[in-house]
Formats: structure tokens, sequence, C-alpha cells
């Protein structure tokens, strides 16, 4: 059998990144009332925040 490759870009994998948050954020928005609720959500927020920052950094070229 022949392995299929994929081209992935290095973008891809912070808007997977900044998707999850984004996923997460709106869970610790829905249960704000319980404590445990702010945490989820700045968790979320952190991983949307470090997602977009990624995209900025430079990559890395192979030859």
């Amino acid at each position: 059998m022949k392995k299929i490759e994929i081209p992935k870009k290095p973008s891809t994998t912070s808007w997977v990144v900044s998707g999850l948050g984004l996923l997460v954020s709106a869970l610790g928005a829905r249960m704000l009332k319980k404590k445990v609720g702010a945490g989820i959500l700045g968790f979320g927020l952190a991983h949307i925040l470090l997602g977009q920052l990624d995209r900025f950094r430079p990559t890395v070229n192979e030859h």
C-alpha cells in the first residue's frame, strides 16, 4: 500500500488550536456561574491567543 501524504501548511495547526480554544471558551462562558467556569474560559481564551500568535512565528524552510 502506498502512503498518501497530505500537504499541511504551518498555519493549519494555529487555526486548529484557535478553533479548539473557541469551543473551550464557549463551554467556559456557559459555566461562568460556577468557579470552574472562569478557569475553563481563561484556558480557552489563552489557546485562542496562543494560536493566533503562532501564525506570526517565522517558519523553517526544509530543502
